[in-house]
């Protein structure tokens, strides 16, 4: 079975570069949000495995969008995806739940490993 990801970044390049590596390496990509509104609404209705989230969005910060989905779906893995690299902020999307945490610009090797290692992390928690 494909794991199931949902992207969420205010960036429309930025979620077709992370679609394109993440269905070439064979993840089905079940939704893209541009906000945090969106984001919550979508989670929801995809039930993804995991979901690429960025920090700044245009309604919300990605750590408000990270409480809101561990309370709907403590199970989903949830990588952070940004530009902003600062240690309290990583720390805090940590704390909050975040599975990873990726520092743009990052290459596709970074975010494949990343996202394998937290869905590894996934199917050995149900093991």
């Amino acid at each position: 079975m494909k794991n199931r990801i949902l992207i969420v970044d205010d960036s429309f390049y930025m979620r077709t570069m992370l679609k394109n590596m993440l269905t070439d390496a064979g993840y089905e990509v079940v939704g893209e949000a541009a906000n945090g509104q969106q984001a919550l609404e979508m989670a929801t209705a995809t039930r993804p495995d995991l979901i690429t989230l960025d920090v700044i969005l245009p309604d919300n910060t990605g750590l408000d969008v990270l409480k809101g989905i561990r309370q709907e779906q403590p199970e989903v893995k949830v990588v952070m995806c940004s530009a902003v690299g600062q240690e309290v902020i990583v720390n805090e999307a940590l704390e909050s739940g975040a599975t990873a945490y990726i520092v743009k610009p990052f290459s596709e090797e970074k975010v494949l490993e990343i996202v394998g290692a937290a869905l590894q992390d996934a199917s050995s928690d149900q093991a």
